[in-house]
């Protein structure tokens, strides 16, 4: 991304996103995945690595997903702090929980990674952690849905 394609993204993030809270979930998310990412560069087993491609494909799937959860809370409760609003606490702990998955999900990609010869069970331990992704942000959906 060039520096003035990033500085335009960086302006619509902070209009929809405001500073706070949910620019902070939002941003996590995204460097969790981004770490996700990195540590595909390494892997050099090719079964592993298209299975690893795959969870990196859903889990790619669900950004856009995070972003509109994180821009309708920013819309219901602007934050520019870090201050939780109590109606859209549950909210906030499912994306929070999320993005600690997510770098989770990452860090258990990265052991495959290093791992001594073949893998038994494949990307067994990845697929978990990246199911417990899936539900915490479709549970952050779920209660930003039911608080409206």
């Amino acid at each position: 991304m060039g520096f003035f394609t990033a500085a335009m993204q960086g302006r619509k993030d902070d209009a929809e996103l405001g500073r706070g809270l949910w620019r902070r979930a939002h941003d996590r998310f995204h460097r969790g995945l981004d770490r996700y990412h990195q540590v595909l560069e390494g892997v050099e087993d090719e079964q592993l690595y298209a299975e690893l491609v795959e969870v990196a494909n859903q889990l790619a799937d669900l950004s856009g997903r995070v972003r509109r959860v994180c821009v309708e809370a920013q819309r219901r409760s602007p934050s520019d702090g870090l201050d939780i609003p109590h109606a859209l606490s549950g909210v906030h702990r499912a994306l929070s929980k999320a993005g600690n998955s997510l770098a989770a999900t990452a860090e258990a990609a990265a052991m495959l990674r290093l791992a001594v010869g073949p893998v038994p069970v494949g990307a067994a331990s990845v697929r978990r952690r990246a199911e417990t992704v899936f539900e915490q942000v479709a549970d952050a959906e779920r209660l930003l849905a039911a608080s409206s």
